[in-house]
């Protein structure tokens, strides 16, 4: 049977460098896209032509009436889900607390925090049996609070840091680890501000921003049997900072 892996947000950035790294190493890529059918399509496709297993998947990771038939989906395929990266997020523009709208408060909070409770909620009833992995996806912002700019989505991902260490407790006797990732500047699309990667680059310790298949290589080593005695552990790769 196939070890599957559900990467969510995973057509794009993080996401489509770690869904490429999981099919190289063998597992079956579930790739969740919310709107961008064809960046998922694409990568699908791509994969498949490398001779790796994939399947692009529809799902707004905040309506849990999608998520559950994102899971139903993949409860037909032909393997057991190993593995789940939650890497969906979302950033909205620079702004102050004062400015900043219940729309995009509880936006930011639906899917970066609710939504990554109701996937691991969905992937631990399905790993109870044979174990299993999670890497979350936070954030170094979690540590810095993100002032002036996105204290909102940077409390979503403290949340995640705390997630990570109860879950990991959680579901530790049924073989299932929990761990997390703290990136620090990476090179995506998330960052909209002109110039905001080579502006910050001065702040970095070693001088430069990461690249997104320096997260995906160590997501492929918290899933895999290498790290079987590490849970509860979140990793910053961010340069130094």
């Amino acid at each position: 049977m196939e070890k599957i892996v559900l990467i969510t947000g995973g057509s794009r950035g993080i996401g489509r460098a770690t869904s490429m790294a999981l099919a190289q190493e063998g597992y079956f890529v579930c790739i969740n896209y919310r709107t961008d059918v064809g960046s998922a399509k694409s990568l699908e496709t791509e994969i498949k032509r490398d001779g790796g297993k994939a399947l692009a998947l529809q799902a707004d990771i905040s309506n849990e009436q999608q998520l559950l038939e994102l899971f139903a989906q993949i409860d037909t395929l032909n393997g057991s889900l190993w593995g789940l990266v939650n890497n969906a997020a979302i950033l909205a523009p620079q702004s102050s607390l004062s400015e900043m709208t219940w729309e995009r408060m509880r936006k930011t909070f639906d899917t970066n925090v609710i939504g990554t409770f109701l996937c691991s909620r969905e992937a631990v009833k399905r790993m109870t049996k044979n174990g299993g992995s999670i890497v979350n996806i936070s954030s170094g912002a979690s540590k810095s609070g993100a002032p002036h700019e996105y204290v909102d989505y940077a409390a979503t991902k403290g949340a995640i840091d705390t997630f990570t260490l109860g879950l990991s407790k959680e579901v530790a006797e049924h073989h299932i680890r929990v761990n997390a990732i703290r990136p620090g500047f990476i090179a995506t699309e998330m960052h909209t501000i002109p110039n905001r990667l080579e502006t910050v680059k001065a702040l970095i310790p070693m001088k430069r921003v990461g690249q997104p298949i320096e997260i995906a290589k160590a997501v492929v080593w918290l899933l895999s049997e290498d790290a079987s005695y590490t849970t509860g552990a979140i990793i910053d790769i961010a340069g130094g900072k």
